[in-house]
């Protein structure tokens, strides 16, 4: 089923306006969550992104647009006899219900939830080939819209069609200033030794809800430090692991930059601390 605005659609009949916002301009938003043992994973960091990104774009948030509306309708959606042994991938846009050109005549919004089923509860690490470069035919300008989860998704659309073109399962995103900030789904941590690194916000990359959890988590593990800065291309060369996350996928171990191999034990040590975090919440 889709909800389209609180109601629920059969997947086959749902549709958009042609004047819809979201179709016409990319004004809209979404979070991607996922769900599994009968919860959504992470519900509060996806709803307090999703408030700051309606506000940045100056949308109209209707007074039930509460945590717990959001988790309700999100559940309504799902259709499942079996919830606690399922699990969901989950997308909620949110799009200025107007009409008008770049200029709206409201703020007013209206939102879309779909879902689909995801293989397994828990999150897995896969340690199967998994190669990456730099696409370097677009760059992310860094500012605060850069952060944001909007429809405006074409670099990352036309980059996934070149890793595919060169045989490649990522490529990854550089900004204006020739940092290398992201994947094409999902934030970015290198480690060098005992130091987990990972581009700061201001760099421009994805303000990542599994980015967040895994910064928690360093935090608290003696034999590693965190850090947030700038990152260059020479430091995939030098790094002993490469790992991309997102809250779908979890950790996604990289295994070759170019000529480079990178090992996976970190990420192997994350993964099983993330999903201890996940059953004791």
């Amino acid at each position: 089923m889709v909800n389209v605005n609180g109601c629920l659609v059969a997947k086959e009949k749902a549709t958009i306006s042609i004047f819809n916002r979201g179709f016409n301009y990319g004004d809209s938003v979404f979070e991607t969550l996922r769900v599994s043992f009968g919860k959504i994973l992470f519900l509060e960091d996806h709803y307090f992104r999703l408030m700051a990104s309606m506000r940045i774009l100056r949308m109209e948030i209707p007074m039930n647009f509460t945590l717990e509306y959001i988790e309700n309708q999100i559940m309504q959606t799902i259709d499942s006899y079996d919830l606690l042994n399922s699990s969901y991938r989950v997308k909620f846009t949110v799009y200025r219900d107007s009409q008008g050109l770049y200029l709206p005549h409201k703020n007013d919004i209206g939102y879309i939830i779909t879902s689909n089923n995801l293989d397994k509860s828990n999150y897995h690490l896969s340690i199967d080939p998994y190669t990456i470069d730099i696409y370097k035919d677009h760059f992310i300008a860094a500012d605060l819209l850069s952060t944001l989860k909007s429809n405006n998704r074409v670099i990352n659309t036309i980059g996934s069609i070149y890793a595919k073109e060169n045989n490649l399962n990522n490529c990854l995103l550089l900004n204006t200033q020739k940092h290398v900030i992201e994947a094409l789904n999902g934030n970015l941590f290198l480690v060098n030794k005992n130091i987990i690194k990972t581009p700061v916000l201001s760099d421009g990359c994805i303000k990542g809800v599994m980015r967040k959890q895994l910064i928690d988590i360093i935090n608290t593990m003696s034999d590693y430090e965190i850090e947030e800065g700038s990152i260059s291309t020479f430091e995939l060369q030098r790094a002993d692991e490469v790992f991309i996350t997102n809250v779908i996928q979890g950790i996604q171990p990289v295994s070759g930059y170019r000529k480079k191999s990178y090992r996976y034990e970190v990420a192997e040590n994350l993964i099983e601390k993330l999903n201890l975090r996940i059953r004791l919440s």
